[in-house]
């Protein structure tokens, strides 16, 4: 088994969908130039209100990815 060494960066994702789309698209749109993503942890979860109804999902995750050699 190989040793590797990571690192992680922490990414706020928004949706007015879900929690589960706010963190999609922080994954999505980190993928475009974080390589070697491997898992994330979710650290705050938090949404804007707008007329008595959540309006927007903010997730703050952090993600590890696999630093290259």
């Amino acid at each position: 088994m190989e040793n590797h060494t990571y690192k992680k960066v922490e990414l706020t994702g928004t949706s007015d969908k879900s929690l589960e789309a706010a963190v999609e698209n922080a994954i999505e749109k980190a993928s475009k130039t974080v390589d070697d993503m491997g898992w994330f942890e979710v650290i705050e979860t938090r949404g804007a209100i707008e007329d008595g109804t959540v309006a927007q999902w903010q997730v703050v995750i952090k993600v590890g990815f696999t630093l290259k050699e």
